[in-house]
């Protein structure tokens, strides 16, 4: 599938928003490519880098990635990519990494999944990783197809020390005070929609009318919606 136009987008929400499963589907249904900072971070943490090593420890302590480094490791992403289109996620999520962003391309949309912090809790108390991959399940609504086991390897599946109660509560409130200045930038610039929703499933429908009008020529891939 080919879109007609150059095309860039952005995802945003607090972690345990659906944010990820939303992203993919973005994806395989407008064929735009998928840039998420937390694939760029975990390829770091595995590679040891020293961005790696420095990231893994504000993930082991609750913390957001510091600005100058994720600013540093997504925009080194886009020096071959000027003619492709794109969906972000994951970035930016400061002001700062916004003008960034936009010294170097043009954003047609920000995407904004609005999720209540509660229903963020119980999910993320939820939730299960396989971490060599980054595949996320939930016991709830996306189990795995063997309980305790990754669909694709079979490999055990674990909870991120990140996901206690108390952990996540300190994560939404950092994410909120953090992202809600990006947030007002974008709709300054009159480029932000917000999706709001408990259910991944029942705000998707609508994301993907709203994308569908905004790519009004573009064929979809087929069976991919």
């Amino acid at each position: 599938m080919v879109l007609e136009r150059i095309f860039r987008a952005v995802i945003m929400g607090p972690p345990g928003s659906g944010k990820g499963t939303v992203s993919s589907r973005i994806a395989q249904s407008f064929g735009l490519k998928h840039l998420s900072s937390g694939d760029i971070l975990r390829t770091n943490i595995n590679a040891k880098t020293e961005l790696g090593l420095l990231v893994k420890s504000c993930i082991d302590q609750g913390q957001l990635i510091p600005d100058d480094v994720i600013s540093r490791l997504m925009l080194s992403n886009f020096k071959d990519m000027d003619q492709c289109s794109w969906l972000l996620d994951g970035f930016p999520r400061t002001v700062a990494q916004a003008e960034s962003l936009d010294s170097m391309c043009t954003v047609d949309t920000v995407i904004n999944l609005d999720v209540p912090f509660q229903t963020i809790k119980e999910r993320l108390t939820s939730r299960w990783v396989h971490m060599p991959s980054g595949r996320v399940y939930n016991t709830d609504f996306n189990p795995p197809k063997i309980p305790g086991l990754d669909d694709v390897t079979g490999e055990p599946l674990t909870q991120r020390d990140d996901d206690t109660p108390e952990t996540v509560t300190r994560r939404l409130k950092a994410y909120e005070y953090q992202t809600q200045p990006v947030l007002e930038y974008y709709r300054s610039k009159g480029v932000l929609e917000t999706f709001t929703g408990t259910e991944t499933n029942k705000i998707w429908p609508h994301v993907h009318a709203f994308l569908s009008k905004k790519l009004p020529h573009t064929q979809e891939a087929r069976g991919q919606a």
